[in-house]
């Protein structure tokens, strides 16, 4: 079994519902399934996994146009796929570094 590409999204609501309910956010690929990403999360970051939701995002129409008298066209984005890991009590990831912190020392 191929390793799976899993990316932690850094984004300020993942940020702030890791630190609330220990739960992970993650973009995915689209074919990965659930027991896939979890021996995925715990094998990269070597962590306990409890709980796993998934949800696939439906890319965003697109208009663009094709001259100036032409009827504009349409296109979708591509869909993405993300993945809510809750860990076990106890285990964390270190997704935003925190360089600051250490700056000040």
């Amino acid at each position: 079994m191929s390793q799976l590409l899993i990316v932690p999204r850094a984004t300020e609501k993942a940020y702030a519902q890791s630190l609330a309910t220990n739960t992970y956010v993650f973009n995915v690929p689209l074919d990965a399934n659930k027991q896939q990403i979890i021996d995925a999360v715990e094998s990269q970051f070597d962590v306990k996994v409890i709980n796993i939701k998934t949800l696939v995002q439906s890319g965003k129409a697109v208009r663009f146009s094709r001259g100036k008298n032409r009827y504009p066209g349409t296109t979708n984005r591509k869909d993405s796929k993300k993945a809510y890991v809750t860990l076990a009590e106890g285990d964390s990831i270190q997704v935003f570094d925190v360089p600051a912190e250490e700056e000040k020392k």
